[in-house]
């Protein structure tokens, strides 16, 4: 990646440490200007990865749907490590996921003897990308029950996080954005709500053609 970095004379968008051609690069491989060769992280479509890196670029969600043994994860990791230098903003979905997991938690020690305050707030992957700029990535979104997932509506349309405990709001810094990915296939599943589904633009991931 270091490598890239140089090589990249691109506009970048703000808070990406790499230009989108230098993304699809990383992702996919190639040969750069100075004989450096850029091993593939993902064999498939590069219009696929165009699409998700495109989608990255206009500020919009993306969510990569599609059955297990398609690279989801793989995919959503490497894009979130060629963006922003981190991918271990992560939040896990399970049908247990409480809102907290989304939003912000407490520490209830410093809670009871100081009341709400900042100090009190035990930030989730998704305020902490929101403060930073960076992605979040939520592996198996339609695992979370609905209620759960529609806490993300607000974070994505209008780029905030409100705190009513403190009469406040986080703002998210540019750069901010959402990986997601879902298996819509699987027993379990909880749909999302057509609002939610708004606002990510849907990526469907085949799967490989061949072994090879």
């Amino acid at each position: 990646m270091e490598a890239l970095r140089k090589q990249d004379d691109k506009p970048r968008p703000a808070n990406w440490q790499l230009s989108p051609w230098a993304v699809v690069t990383y992702i996919l491989g190639g040969k750069l200007d100075d004989g450096t060769e850029i091993e593939p992280k993902y064999f498939g479509s590069r219009k696929l990865v165009e699409i998700a890196v495109s989608t990255l670029v206009t500020d919009r969600a993306l969510l990569l749907i599609g059955i297990p043994g398609t690279a989801k994860t793989w995919l959503s990791e490497h894009l979130a490590a060629a963006i922003c230098g981190d991918s271990t903003l992560l939040i896990q979905g399970t049908a247990g996921l409480a809102e907290e997991a989304i939003r912000y938690g407490w520490n209830y020690a410093r809670l009871l003897a100081e009341g709400p305050s900042e100090k009190a707030i035990v930030a989730s992957p998704v305020m902490k990308a929101m403060e930073e700029g960076k992605i979040t990535r939520v592996e198996e979104l339609t695992r979370i029950p609905s209620d759960v997932q529609d806490s993300l509506i607000t974070v994505l349309s209008e780029k905030t996080l409100p705190i009513p405990e403190l009469n406040q709001e986080v703002q998210a810094q540019r750069g901010f954005n959402v990986i997601a990915t879902a298996n819509d296939r699987d027993k379990g599943v909880n749909e999302l709500s057509s609002a939610l589904r708004r606002r990510f633009n849907t990526v469907v991931m085949p799967l490989p053609a061949t072994l090879e």
